[in-house]
């Protein structure tokens, strides 16, 4: 009894000198909750698959949102003393502006936002809960320190952009980086002897297998020999690999030529590649670099052949036209100054499109100064035609109604211009905050599809031609195709491409969905017509066949072509597939399939 009595006495005074304590446990569930949310947000809006155009926000910015929300209930709702409420607002902030300061430059901006603050404040939160019990300035001490290491833990990485999911792409600081690398090995990277004496290179060069961006109708349509589809029998061959400069172009292909550009340190770069071997013939560089925080450093457009001619426009506004047999630069046109305008967001991505004795491109301009046409021998400006003021599509030719016609979507909807005088022949609203990054395609003689992308949906339209010019009319707008800057293909009436991060099949009769399934990420798809195949590059570097079939998701044979994150389009010419992305290129060959009897 003695004892129980001792004991309730030391419990009472306990209790008693809890009460005179200035310190009180911490209210935990509001953190928690917040924890919660950090994680909430930034994965389930990927599962999300039909989800509204801003759902993109939430993984971008929510844990950041939360993170500062944790930073509120420490300062007004935790419970406790105002002592250490300010002391740790201030040590975490001094952690954070510390961290800022040593981390590499790549991580500031949308990386410091998407990781640094939400790895902070969550660990303040979580040093906090777990000293919540604590009465005395310790807890404090506590999550100021694992505030400090959850921030300062950036200063080890170095972001390499985000993933098409925004999920950030890092890297350990202490590491090269595929460019660096690159320019490091370059020089021992066995050279190809020059080619201007060779007359099939001439030849081929004439007349391009793949003359550019998405193919010679810039619809992203292989029409070749067939391509077997049992690659577990016949798998494609590599033949050969090479490490490359980032950029988002693709390639164009003449002969034993490839085409493509690249950034290699501070020169935005023009190369020219040996098809059969990987081998550079020359390279063409400029003082430029283009480098956002999200994409990455690198051009974004793809080179035009034309008539022996190559024409190229680089991430920070340069138009070109070179010598394809030599790289030499005939003339060259800063978009910034005839525009009137500095880069875009993620830079200048048109690819240059040649018609007749111009070649046309988009730069957005205020005024009259949206698509530009530019005089092929002299460079000289031709016309200037108004558009929206950005777009990361590309001019590309269309005939409706017997009329050939510049189609370029941007911003601001459908322009449709005399590609002669640049005058407009239809200018239809569809306007758009966000950016468009896609290409139009004729459906038949008088419908055209339309995409959009982050969520917005693809339209078809139908143009009439009259006594008072061309007219269109809305047939229907569907959210069953939502692809952002991952082009699609039509086929047999249907369209075939990305609804997010989903493959889909769309009926083109009524906007329908056929079918939804294969997660291949921000990836790009080539329709290998005469086999009836969907050639898928994946965003993870894995090349996926596919049936063309509206009856349902088949997917045939899958090889891993490449490391890294792959956006470029993939091209295939005759039994050869060449593709590539920021930090390497490679070329397989294709088994073919027997003729048809």
């Amino acid at each position: 009894m003695d004892d129980s009595k001792q004991k309730a006495k030391h419990a009472n005074r306990t209790s008693s000198q809890t009460n005179r304590s200035p310190f009180r446990l911490l209210r935990i569930w509001p953190p928690l909750l917040l924890i919660a949310g950090m994680v909430a947000m930034r994965f389930l809006p990927n599962l999300v698959q039909d989800g509204p155009s801003t759902i993109w926000m939430a993984p971008a910015f929510g844990p950041a949102l939360c993170g500062i929300l944790i930073i509120l209930w420490w300062l007004f709702a935790s419970g406790a003393t105002w002592r250490e409420r300010i002391t740790g607002f201030v040590g975490v902030l001094v952690a954070v502006f510390v961290t800022l300061m040593l981390v590499d430059p790549s991580m500031r901006g949308p990386a410091f936002i998407f990781h640094t603050i939400p790895m902070g404040t969550a660990a303040f939160a979580i040093g906090a809960v777990l000293g919540s019990r604590s009465l005395s300035f310790k807890r404090t001490t506590i999550a100021i320190l694992l505030a400090t290491v959850g921030s300062g833990f950036s200063t080890s990485l170095r972001s390499e952009g985000l993933w098409g999911d925004f999920w950030p792409k890092f890297s350990w600081r202490w590491k090269l980086s595929p460019e660096e690398r690159m320019l490091a090995n370059r020089e021992t990277r066995p050279q190809s002897p020059g080619v201007s004496d060779r007359v099939d290179l001439h030849q081929g060069l004439a007349n391009p297998e793949w003359p550019g961006f998405r193919g010679a109708d810039r619809t992203g349509i292989q029409r070749g020999p067939r391509i077997a589809s049992d690659w577990a029998a016949d798998p494609p061959k590599l033949l050969w690999k090479i490490a490359v400069g980032p950029a988002w172009s693709s390639f164009a292909v003449a002969g034993d030529l490839l085409f493509t550009q690249e950034q290699r340190g501070p020169l935005e770069t023009v190369v020219c590649y040996r098809a059969d071997s990987g081998k550079e013939v020359w390279a063409q560089s400029v003082e430029a670099r283009f480098d956002d925080p999200l994409g990455g450093p690198g051009p974004r457009a793809t080179p035009t052949l034309h008539g022996g001619a190559l024409f190229v426009m680089g991430a920070q506004g340069l138009l070109m036209r070179l010598d394809p047999m030599t790289g030499d630069i005939a003339w060259r046109q800063d978009l910034r100054k005839i525009a009137d305008r500095e880069p875009p967001t993620w830079g200048f991505s048109s690819s240059p499109l040649v018609v007749g004795s111009l070649v046309v491109v988009f730069a957005g301009g205020a005024g009259d100064k949206g698509t530009l046409a530019f005089d092929i021998e002299s460079g000289e400006p031709r016309w200037l035609a108004a558009g929206g003021d950005h777009s990361y599509s590309s001019p590309q030719m269309c005939t409706v109604g017997g009329e050939a016609l510049v189609a370029m979507v941007t911003n601001a909807g459908l322009d449709l211009l005399d590609p002669e005088t640049g005058k407009a022949r239809l200018n239809y609203e569809w306007k758009y905050n966000d950016f468009r990054a896609l290409q139009p395609q004729m459906v038949d003689t008088n419908t055209m599809l339309i995409p959009t992308g982050l969520g917005t949906g693809t339209r078809l339209i139908r143009i009439s031609k009259d006594a008072g010019g061309l007219s269109a009319e809305e047939l229907w707008t569907s959210r069953y195709l939502k692809p952002v800057f991952n082009d699609y293909v039509l086929f047999e009436g249907h369209a075939y491409g990305f609804d997010g991060a989903i493959f889909t099949c769309v009926d083109l009769a009524t906007g329908g969905s056929q079918w939804k399934k294969g997660r291949y990420g921000r990836g790009q798809v080539l329709l290998l017509k005469d086999s009836g195949l969907l050639l898928v590059a994946g965003e993870r570097g894995e090349v996926v066949l596919l049936k063309a079939d509206p009856a349902g998701h088949t997917e045939l044979a899958r090889i891993q072509a490449l490391e890294g994150r792959t956006w470029n389009h993939p091209v295939v010419v005759g039994d050869r597939l060449y593709i590539r992305n920021a930090q390497e290129a490679a070329c397989y060959r294709l088994p073919l399939a027997p003729p048809l009897a």
